[in-house]
Formats: structure tokens, C-alpha cells, sequence
């Protein structure tokens, strides 16, 4: 047990060390994340919630076996998450498509996941289907000290239109203050608009906070439902592709724009087509050689095998819950996605 236990306490260094000019330095090293759950409900209706589906009388079937192997296999995921590069694991992951607080807690709490200590944020949105957006957090590693859930307003304000909103959590990293805004842009069922106008509102949202706080870092997160190069995320949004056209501090800087049209990479595939709708989009501040603060040190989309089908029609495609009504007990139609965050250790 004692031996156990002190392999974890040095887990949770999370130091780099690097050999330059003979002379050897430390970094300490933050990974954060994204990850679409998938449709990760309860078995008790949500009163006001269309969630009809995911009851144990409904199309289905959702019941306790199901739910069940679905927290096993999204804390199978989230556990060994940014484990290839640091054991202590992930210090904050953005997720999606959760339907409330129970399942958080049921999540976080699940024997695969507890030994990580994690805790989460999470606001009840106002979508029609019941899903919203969370933060799960290592308290030793992220430390939040504000939270908000700002609304997706239409353009004419119609208020019978109800999506998920942009989940700002703010808090402590390295040092230094961290905002993170997590997504779920409206779905491909609506048009381009639709999307244009989350990346136009979370541009504001992102403008609003670094010009009251013009030394703390943004970090938005998200399933975009659109690719990096499509209008809502170069044009509204206005994160541009490499590093060389960031400007200042208040520009966005989207690593995965390269990784999709230059390495083919993707996370979540559609007709034998790679589309990259989860990306981690960053501050210029956080864009750059100085190591005396947070920088982008490395991407990654997580995957291990078993995430995908291994045999069959859709063999090389993520392993879904569900796929033509049939229970697959897979993980999710999304892979996550990480950026590593690198500073100077004093």
C-alpha cells in the first residue's frame, strides 16, 4: 500500500524535464480536454425534458444495464485520457451531450474514475432534449472560483428558440487565471446560421472577459458541430490557422485546422469521411515560445482501440451507444480531443 501510494504522489508532479545547452530545466505540464459523452442519461424523466427515449420504456429500452455500462465506459475514457503523456491525467475536460447533475455525480464517483478525486461544474440549460455542457476537474491541478452559463440568443431574440448555451467556468491553472468556455453548437439539423451565430456570440463572450481581465487566458471548448475551416469558426469566431497570424493577445489561435486538412485527422466520422467538429481553440496569450506563462505545448485526438469498431460495414468508425437501433455498449460517435500546456517551473 505505502509503495502505492508514493508512485501516485509522483504522478501528480507532473514536471517535463528538458535538457537545453547543457542546462536542464522543468516544466510543469496541464493537459485539457473535450469529449462528447453521447446521450450519457439516466433512467428518470427530467420533468419538462423530452427524454423519452432514454426511459426503460421507451425506444431504447434504457435501463439500468445500459446505464450502467455507459458510466463504465465514459469513465474508462476520461480515466485514461492525457495518461500518455502524464499519469496524473487530465486537469480539466469540457463535456457534452450530459442531462444533468445526477449523472455527473454518478460518473465522477464511479469506481473506475474516483481514484482521480475529480469534481465537475455544471448549470441546467434550457435545450428541449435535456442535454447541456459540464467541467469535469482535477481539484489539484484546475481550481474554479467563478461559473456562468451565457444564453444563445437568435438574432430577432426569438424565445421559443431553446439550445445550450456557452458554459464559462473561471479558475486557477498553474498560477495563473484560466477561463474556459465549453460548447455545443446547434446541430447540422439546422443551418449555417444557426452556427454562425454561436461563433459570433462566444467571440463577444470571449472579447467581454479578456478586456475586464486583459492577463488571463481563454480557452474555448467544444463540439462546434462545424470543421475549423467552415464560416462559423474562421470567419465569426475568427480563429485562424497558424501561429504566425496571431496578432495579440485577444486573437484565437485553432490548432486542429492543420491536423484536419494537412493530416486527414478527425473525430468523428460520417460516409467514410473524417469531420473535425471537437476542437480546443486558444488565446493568443497562450500561443508562443516565452515559458514563463501557460503555452500550447501539444495537440492530441485520444483514441485506444477499443473506442471503435473493430468488424463489419462500419469497421474503422467510432463505437456508438446505439447504431441502427441496435445497443452496440460502445463509447461515443466523438473522440476527445487535448491540448498539453507547458510552463517554466520555479
Amino acid at each position: 500500500m505505502r509503495k502505492f501510494n508514493l508512485l501516485y504522489l509522483l504522478s501528480l508532479l507532473f514536471v517535463f524535464v528538458f535538457t537545453a545547452n547543457a542546462q536542464e530545466k522543468k516544466y510543469e505540464v496541464y493537459s485539457v480536454g473535450f469529449y462528447n459523452l453521447e446521450n450519457l442519461f439516466d433512467t428518470i424523466h427530467d420533468a419538462g425534458k423530452n427524454d423519452f427515449e432514454f426511459l426503460p420504456d421507451g425506444t431504447n429500452k434504457w435501463g439500468t444495464l445500459k446505464y450502467t455500462n455507459k458510466l463504465k465506459n465514459m469513465a474508462t475514457v476520461l480515466n485514461e485520457m492525457g495518461t500518455d503523456v502524464l499519469p496524473v491525467g487530465m486537469a480539466a475536460v469540457g463535456v457534452s451531450e450530459i442531462e444533468n447533475s445526477r449523472v455527473l455525480h454518478d460518473l465522477v464517483n464511479h469506481e473506475i474514475l474516483a481514484p482521480r478525486g475529480w469534481d465537475f461544474v455544471h448549470i441546467e440549460g434550457p435545450d428541449k432534449r435535456g442535454v447541456d455542457c459540464a467541467l469535469l476537474y482535477n481539484p489539484k491541478l484546475f481550481k474554479p472560483t467563478n461559473s456562468m452559463l451565457a444564453p444563445y440568443t437568435t438574432v430577432d431574440n426569438d424565445t421559443t428558440y431553446k439550445t445550450r448555451g456557452f458554459l464559462v467556468v473561471t479558475g486557477e491553472m498553474g498560477g495563473e487565471t484560466v477561463h474556459i468556455i465549453v460548447n455545443h453548437w446547434p446541430s447540422r439539423y439546422a443551418k449555417s446560421p444557426a452556427r454562425e451565430r454561436a461563433g459570433i456570440l462566444v467571440r463577444e463572450l470571449k472579447d467581454s472577459i479578456m478586456k475586464s481581465q486583459p492577463d488571463s487566458k481563454v480557452i474555448i471548448m467544444g463540439d462546434m458541430n462545424d470543421d475549423p475551416d467552415d464560416k462559423s469558426m474562421k470567419t465569426c469566431l475568427g480563429a485562424v490557422r497558424e501561429k504566425k497570424d496571431i496578432k495579440g493577445d485577444t486573437d484565437l489561435y485553432n490548432p486542429w485546422w492543420n491536423i484536419l486538412r494537412k493530416k486527414g485527422h478527425g473525430t468523428l466520422k460520417y460516409k467514410g469521411k473524417w469531420n473535425l467538429f471537437d476542437q480546443i481553440v486558444l488565446s493568443g496569450n497562450l500561443v508562443g515560445d516565452d515559458r514563463s506563462t501557460l503555452k500550447l505545448y501539444k495537440t492530441e485526438i485520444f483514441s485506444r482501440n477499443y473506442m471503435f469498431q473493430q468488424e463489419g460495414r462500419y469497421k474503422g468508425n467510432t463505437k456508438r451507444t446505439h447504431a441502427g437501433g441496435v445497443w452496440l455498449n460502445g463509447y461515443s460517435d466523438h473522440l476527445p480531443v487535448i491540448v498539453y500546456l507547458l510552463k517554466e517551473a520555479k
